[in-house]
């Protein structure tokens, strides 16, 4: 197997925690989370529609009106994913929200496998399963732990959480990591429907922006969030912009890799760069969140975490 493509995919992955660590700054500018998710969307899409003009993909769109409706339906999943993690990185820590996201992940692809829904081909359940399974709930277990023990420390830009909204977050956390993979087997369908694998993606992010858009005019609307101040971007650092371009490229990069080294492959080493990248991004601050150094309690879930995911796709 060619170990090019094998570092290409955890590269992918690291882009993951890289986007959701960088969004905070579009946050930060604009004011609120979902105007923050608006601008990243709209980047992202930007993007994937120069690159689709380039590759003359839109002529495969005459195909959706015969298309099932709920095909069309995955880009719901990214303004969830994307505005998670503007709300839980500076709460629990880029490593914890990013092990939720990891572990919603994976057992919602497990439901996918083992119950063979949304047209995924049923899979039987493995000892790969049943110890990854376990890996990924000690891991989580632990790394929640020392998040909480972390924030109990307080320090710089640390957000406090009380006890009664730490459990919202986590759940927010699980199933905003659970519609991945659910978006993914949408598209799946969308993919089949179009044979067109970039179509496919670009139409994901079309619905994302379209969503997330709509959300922010509703809460507007109801005094539920200000509205975003769009002429203070000017000061997002120019690594603040990079949260759409890694979105775009992940989507890019997975449909070229999946063919060439395997879904299950692609997804381990994803899973694993994401959450590699987080546990760096939290031991030195990066991108301006709080510094969560990494001690051993905190890098033994991490290690089963990452165990985990892989023993769940690969063995």
């Amino acid at each position: 197997m060619d170990y090019t493509l094998l570092a290409a995919a955890l590269l992918i992955g690291c882009l993951l925690a890289v986007q959701a660590s960088v969004n905070m700054q579009l946050n930060v500018a604009v004011g609120t989370p979902y105007g923050a998710s608006t601008v990243q969307l709209s980047v992202a899409t930007g993007l994937l529609v120069i690159v689709g003009v380039i590759a003359g993909v839109f002529g495969v769109y005459d195909r959706l009106a015969d298309v099932p409706a709920w095909h069309l339906l995955g880009g719901l999943a990214s303004p969830l994913y994307i505005t998670s993690g503007i709300l839980l990185f500076p709460r629990i820590g880029a490593l914890a929200a990013v092990g939720l996201f990891v572990t919603g992940q994976m057992f919602a692809s497990l439901a996918l496998d083992l119950f063979g829904l949304l047209g995924v081909v049923r899979q039987p359940v493995s000892i790969g399963i049943v110890i990854g399974a376990v890996a990924v709930l000690v891991g989580i277990t632990i790394v929640l732990r020392g998040a909480k023990q972390a924030q109990g420390a307080g320090g710089p830009g640390t957000a406090q959480v009380s006890a009664a909204g730490r459990v919202g977050w986590i759940v927010l956390g699980l199933v905003a990591g659970a519609v991945l993979p659910i978006q993914g087997a949408v598209n799946g369908r969308l993919r089949a429907d179009l044979k067109e694998p970039l179509a496919v993606g670009l139409f994901s992010f079309i619905v994302a922006t379209l969503t997330i858009l709509i959300v922010l005019l509703v809460l507007m609307a109801t005094k539920k969030t200000p509205a975003p101040k769009l002429n203070a971007l000017g000061k997002v650092p120019w690594w603040g912009w990079l949260g759409g371009a890694c979105a775009a490229v992940y989507v890019i990069a997975t449909f070229m890799l999946i063919p060439r080294i395997g879904a299950a492959t692609t997804i381990a080493l994803t899973v694993t760069g994401q959450q590699l990248a987080s546990a760096l991004i939290d031991h030195f601050g990066l991108f301006r969140l709080p510094k969560r150094p990494l001690n051993a309690a905190r890098l033994t879930g991490l290690g089963l975490l990452i165990a985990g995911s892989l023993a769940i796709q690969l063995l």
